[in-house]
């Protein structure tokens, strides 16, 4: 009896990247948010898991520079997504959080996407299939620790 060759991590990792990439670029074709950039969405998106934020604390959370975040922050201010208020422990910063309009805006987003990703698990996974994706989930939850 033959057995499978063992896995190559270089050619699974290189896989990984790939797919993962694609699939962020059909979610955002999926994700019709008010023509927001990406980096725009993850700031909203870590303000709304994260709780209220500095400029340079989202930098940091983002692994981006602070003036990038700083010219992100502007825009989202500007589309009335996101306030600033005095930090109320310490008065030389300010603290950003998501205006009611920023919730619908991120919620809908979420709701889109999770709507299309299950719509396409039920139409191209049989659910012996759609088990062994559950399954492959938690061992890829690993990497992301």
């Amino acid at each position: 009896m033959g057995s499978d060759p063992a896995p190559d991590a270089a050619l699974a990792a290189r896989d990984l990247r790939v797919l993962v990439g694609r699939l962020r670029r059909r979610l955002r074709e999926v994700d019709d948010v008010q023509e927001l950039t990406a980096s725009q969405l993850a700031a909203l998106g870590r303000l709304d898991r994260d709780g209220p934020a500095s400029t340079s604390d989202l930098a940091k959370a983002e692994r981006v520079r602070p003036q990038s975040m700083a010219a992100t922050v502007a825009v989202l201010e500007e589309r009335g997504l996101i306030t600033r208020r005095p930090d109320p422990e310490d008065g030389r910063r300010h603290v950003l959080e998501l205006t009611p309009t920023a919730d619908e805006v991120v919620s809908g987003s979420r709701r889109a996407r999770d709507e299309w990703l299950e719509q396409t698990l039920r139409e191209r996974f049989s659910q012996e299939e759609l088990a062994t994706v559950v399954r492959a989930l938690g061992l890829l939850e690993r990497l992301s620790e």
